[in-house]
């Protein structure tokens, strides 16, 4: 069995802003349902972990390498992604609230075609 911890993490940044990287409900219920493969939910977190540690414009620009870090083409929500697998992507918003960044995971699911 696979347990997952839902992430809701604060680290503070060089730059002296904080980051906080936390889940939609949309993406906690398709976790909690086992709706994401385990393979999957291990890449994504392994990005979440680059994000908290390098923050997200260095992982936008050297650590995310293969991700395919991009906007979504015709949304005007500012909505981002990047590639889990050649099927699976993590769609993810970005907000400033003061100090703070907060990246949102909105949903991870297979990309259609």
């Amino acid at each position: 069995m696979y347990t997952l911890l839902v992430y809701n993490v604060h680290m503070t940044l060089k730059s002296s802003k904080q980051i906080v990287v936390e889940l939609s409900k949309e993406t906690e219920k398709l976790i909690k349902k086992n709706q994401i493969p385990v393979n999957i939910l291990e890449s994504a977190f392994v990005w979440v972990d680059k994000v908290e540690s390098l923050g997200l414009e260095k992982v936008r620009e050297e650590g995310g390498k293969g991700l395919h870090d991009e906007p979504v083409k015709g949304d005007s929500n500012g909505k981002r992604s990047i590639r889990l697998n050649k099927a699976w992507r993590l769609y993810y918003t970005v907000n400033e609230n003061g100090e703070v960044i907060i990246v949102t995971v909105e949903r991870i699911d297979k990309h259609k075609y």
